[in-house]
């Protein structure tokens, strides 16, 4: 028996309404603003590196004793590793969606290191104070041609084994080859800033 529409006007108009209804909503759930919509409602996890600030800890790096920098450190930059809170979902370095506990490594965190090359900085410092006008700092340090001109005139007459001292401790005056000077790695250190053009510049408000 073929069905009949209900009595009234407004029957294939309601079809239509609820005929639309139904395209619009597999519209949205296939298109682009339904993978949105699926993203959103289904909660798909992160990468865990992408984690926010208080949602993950990350492990003090080993410090190599001989040389004061991560065990790890190469070209400037070393890793330490990095353990999502718990209760967290997220994809670890090897792409695994992982439900962490607190004690699952989710990540490795570059970290700046320095290149150091075995002066040390106490080192530099007491050879500077007590030896510095034979020129015995700049010798360790790698310049035998001031060593050898400040041992000739006793340090510049003072003058100039003062100025070293100065510099030295200042950490103005390095090694000759570029390094860094090995100092306790939660000592004192001298971090030189500068400008580059990736430098971020407040505009400047005048009244």
């Amino acid at each position: 028996m073929a069905a009949a529409w209900p009595s009234g006007s407004c029957a294939p108009e309601a079809v239509t309404v609820r005929l639309f209804s139904v395209l619009w909503f597999i519209s949205v759930t296939t298109g682009p603003w339904g993978a949105v919509a699926t993203s959103a409602g289904g909660e798909e996890s992160l990468k865990c590196e992408d984690l926010k600030v208080g949602q993950y800890i990350c492990k003090d790096p080993k410090i190599n004793e001989a040389t004061q920098e991560p065990v790890n450190c190469t070209n400037y930059t070393a890793h330490v590793s990095c353990f999502p809170a718990p209760n967290i979902t997220c994809k670890d370095s090897s792409g695994n969606e992982t439900h962490f506990t607190g004690n699952e490594v989710g990540f490795f965190k570059p970290i700046s290191c320095r290149n150091v090359n075995g002066y040390s900085y106490k080192v530099a410092v007491a050879l500077s104070l007590f030896l510095g006008w034979l020129g015995a700092d700049r010798f360790y340090l790698g310049y035998p041609a001031l060593g050898l001109l400040k041992f000739c005139t006793v340090g510049f007459c003072g003058i100039g084994s003062l100025i070293d001292f100065i510099l030295i401790s200042m950490q103005i005056v390095g090694p000759s080859d570029g390094s860094s000077y090995i100092i306790d790695y939660y000592g004192t250190r001298l971090t030189r800033l500068s400008i580059t053009n990736e430098t971020f510049r407040k505009t400047q408000l005048y009244p």
